[in-house]
């Protein structure tokens, strides 16, 4: 088992999430401007559609976990695993084909959070462009809500309306364990992609989601004067958003970074 040192603390791998709430959005976007935005990675976009990106907008509250309790915004770009080959041809199904044939994962391009401790952890152990800010979530009203401030300027405020209950997910466990009932948990497997300091990285992901409700549309979203408002507003935003999910409670793993060649 890997362990890291932060800030006089071991850290063992895989890192468990126990307790969080995710509300998120997923906005179809110029996938021109998305490559744009990421041309540091050398990562390319996956195109849904002809000419069309997805970029997710996402707020998490940690209430259990192993970096302590904290609070996160997250911008990350749906995109084409780095072995994947050239895009297909473009066509009206080449984004489904590609999906089903290369894969997916997201590529996080700003992770703010507002504590030193997860700061630390998320750079040194995975890679993850984690910077602090001033993060206001607020799950206590029927519509969730997170306000952004970074170096004292609003970057984004993103408001959304949970939708309808959807059923459990039944995927196998990952982790070869099994619940004693149905032998199965709820268990998504995932790769985060990650860019600091001239480096990429995959981090495999495990999320087990419980209480999960979605929507099409069901987000507003308000942007201020930071540079990275600014840089989401090249890629059209505001807009109304393609769908949003609200996750009441899920539990995660985060395993070891490996690096990879885009």
């Amino acid at each position: 088992m890997a362990s890291h040192l932060i800030q006089g603390r071991l850290v063992d791998l895989p890192v468990e999430v126990r307790d969080a709430t995710i509300c998120s959005a997923m906005y179809l976007v110029r996938a021109d401007a998305a490559r744009a935005v990421l041309a540091y990675s050398r990562m390319d976009v996956t195109e849904v559609l002809p000419g069309k990106a997805v970029c997710t907008l996402a707020f998490v509250e940690y209430r259990d976990s192993d970096l302590d309790s904290y609070q996160e915004f997250g911008v990350a770009f749906l995109v084409r695993p780095p072995e994947a080959g050239p895009p297909p041809r473009r066509g009206p199904l080449a984004g489904l084909k590609d999906l089903r044939g290369s894969g997916f994962g997201a590529f996080v391009h700003w992770l703010p959070v507002d504590q030193g401790f997860t700061l630390e952890a998320g750079r040194s152990i995975w890679g993850f462009p984690k910077e602090l800010a001033e993060i206001d979530v607020r799950l206590a009203t029927p519509y969730k809500r997170c306000i952004v401030r970074k170096d004292g300027r609003l970057v984004v405020d993103l408001l959304i309306r949970p939708g309808i209950p959807l059923p459990p997910a039944r995927t196998p466990d990952l982790r070869g364990g099994h619940d004693g009932t149905s032998g199965t948990k709820g268990a998504a497997p995932l790769s985060a992609y990650a860019h600091l300091d001239g480096v990429t990285r995959r981090i495999p992901w495990t999320t087990r989601p419980h209480g999960v409700r979605s929507r099409p549309g069901g987000a507003l979203i308000r942007l201020g004067n930071h540079p990275i408002a600014k840089e989401l507003s090249e890629l059209g935003l505001p807009k109304p958003a393609l769908m949003t999910s609200t996750v009441g409670h899920v539990t995660m793993l985060f395993g070891e970074a490996e690096t990879v060649q885009p």
